[in-house]
């Protein structure tokens, strides 16, 4: 780890630390990261970064099981099985803290491309694509009016619905790695949409990410169609 490296994983944990810190006492954000609570208000007011090795287990460790938990209590899921995740992926600060976890955790390969689909899954993935200095693209159901050539990816519901997603054919190169996201993954059929487009522009997908995934059929079917790492931060029944 060089010097740029270490200083950006160090402010990252104290990133983290701030937002925990907004629900949490020093005492019980001690009891959750096991760091003394005299050290954790000194990281939390800045007057001194923690080593790079507290910084690794706030950011992979306690701080993913954190955001886990801070996700969850943000989420509220109704009877009829719809989640409501407005104030997680209205929050940009918030899913800045989430790109350095989700990296860290499932060890994505650094993407030249961070793809997702209009419009829920674009504030996630803009923290992604800033985390690793990736450009942000996002497919759309409708053509925009000045672009010329497309990459499209159709599929037919169950339910006899057609969809289809256009993306600017410049958006994406060949040879390029690609790393999908969205919020809410659930049947699978949204991301399989973005792994068709990435497959039509012969890019290379490095992984497939999402904040929430209601059930486990669309993380099952996403790892039917890639072999690169396939995750979601929270899992909900």
């Amino acid at each position: 780890m060089n010097r740029a490296e270490k200083a950006a994983l160090q402010l990252q944990a104290v990133a983290v630390l701030r937002t925990l810190k907004e629900t949490r006492t020093y005492d019980e954000l001690s009891a959750d990261t096991g760091l003394p609570a005299g050290d954790l208000n000194r990281y939390v007011n800045g007057h001194v970064l923690p080593s790079a090795d507290r910084a690794e287990a706030v950011v992979e460790n306690a701080g993913a099981d954190l955001l886990r938990e801070e996700l969850r209590s943000r989420v509220t899921l109704d009877d009829e099985g719809y989640v409501d995740n407005s104030s997680v992926v209205f929050d940009q600060s918030f899913l800045d803290l989430v790109a350095p976890v989700a990296a860290e955790t499932f060890d994505f390969e650094v993407p030249d491309v961070v793809l997702t689909a209009a419009t829920d899954g674009i504030t996630l993935a803009a923290a992604l694509a800033s985390y690793y200095g990736a450009r942000c693209a996002y497919a759309k159901k409708s053509k925009e009016t000045a672009v010329e050539e497309f990459i499209e990816a159709r599929q037919r519901l169950d339910s006899g619905i057609e969809i289809t997603y256009y993306l600017p054919a410049s958006a994406v190169d060949s040879g390029e790695t690609v790393l999908v996201v969205d919020d809410l993954i659930r049947s699978g059929e949204t991301q399989e949409l973005l792994l068709d487009i990435a497959d039509t522009a012969d890019a290379d997908v490095t992984g497939v990410f999402t904040l929430i995934a209601a059930g486990d059929e669309g993380i099952d079917r996403a790892r039917e169609r890639t072999d690169a790492p396939v995750g979601a931060l929270v899992e909900l029944d």
